[in-house]
């Protein structure tokens, strides 16, 4: 008992040190002055993950068709200003895209980068309303466990980003991908509208390659910046790459499981429908062409519950 005190104090000192050398310019930023917001935000969402599912179980699922319209467009806009934001105020204080330690002092255009971090860890709290919907709508395979790691873990170390490194080389994967997150929350939206407008969206899966690729560069970015020693974190570089590691691992696997893996066909050849791998949907964030067509059974319509609408 008394080592597990000792543990408790020593890391109770250690964090009041750390907040020692905390950026002073956000501490009185809302979310910001303690983790406590963060963590119960993360831990109310691992509770929806538990008990959404089984409130919905015996339920007909939402429909929420103009509610993914408006917030897949909404993430569209806030994206796409984090990313102006970024570009605009780092070009303006002469960042560097090889090496850029933290500058904390209150420069117009050091708090502008600081301030649309900010925005970028928000952002990712909002995203996830992304598996509220999908629990809502009863799309249960959709939650894996690649969509909550990335969910969860990237709310959460982000607080860790914008409380110590609101600045400098942090700039860098916020700026890659809030670009990406534009182009995503576009097609999810775009999705969401209907079937008139999914023959334009072939090309959803090279947004998987696209995340991919943005994992390798944020790699190859850090490594860079260690090779030359650059004045920033160390630690916090490491971390990175082996965070990046395991999204390259899921989003590899993710990728193979729906573009390339072969259906097992153990009798006569069947054709696999659009969208489907393996008997389950790919349909993402928005509505997929499956949910357009009334299922069929031995040459019969199977009767299903009208799904409830906003």
């Amino acid at each position: 008992m008394e080592i597990v005190t000792h543990f408790i104090s020593d890391t109770v000192e250690l964090y009041k040190w750390t907040l020692t050398i905390a950026d002073k310019r956000v501490e009185k930023w809302p979310l910001m002055g303690s983790p406590l917001p963060t963590l119960a935000i993360s831990s109310l969402y691992l509770l929806f993950l538990w008990l959404g599912p089984k409130y919905m179980r015996n339920r007909e699922p939402f429909q929420l068709r103009k509610t993914l319209i408006t917030y897949n467009f909404s993430m569209v806009v806030l994206n796409f200003f984090i990313w102006k934001e970024l570009f605009l105020s780092t070009r303006a204080a002469g960042y560097s895209y090889l090496c850029q330690p933290v500058n904390y002092s209150d420069d117009e255009n050091e708090v502008r980068v600081a301030a649309a971090l900010w925005w970028y860890y928000v952002s990712k709290g909002v995203e996830y309303l992304d598996t509220v919907f999908f629990i809502l709508r009863k799309k249960f395979n959709q939650v894996s466990f690649l969509h909550v790691y990335h969910h969860c873990s990237m709310f959460t170390l982000w607080w860790i980003g914008i409380k110590w490194v609101a600045g400098g080389q942090s700039f860098f994967g916020a700026h890659l991908n809030a670009a990406i997150h534009v182009v995503m929350y576009l097609y999810y939206g775009l999705a969401a509208i209907g079937p008139k407008i999914h023959k334009y969206l072939w090309w959803k899966k090279y947004l998987t390659i696209i995340q991919m690729i943005q994992f390798h560069v944020t790699i190859g970015h850090t490594a860079v910046s260690l090779y030359i020693d650059c004045d920033f974190p160390h630690w916090m570089h490491w971390a990175l790459i082996g965070y990046a590691i395991t999204f390259i691992i899921l989003f590899g696997n993710f990728y193979y499981q729906t573009y390339r893996r072969q259906p097992r066909r153990d009798g006569p050849s069947k054709a696999v429908p659009s969208g489907v791998i393996n008997g389950v949907s790919t349909a993402t964030n928005g509505v997929s062409k499956m949910e357009e067509k009334p299922a069929v059974e031995n040459g019969r319509k199977r009767k299903r519950g009208r799904p409830k609408r906003e």
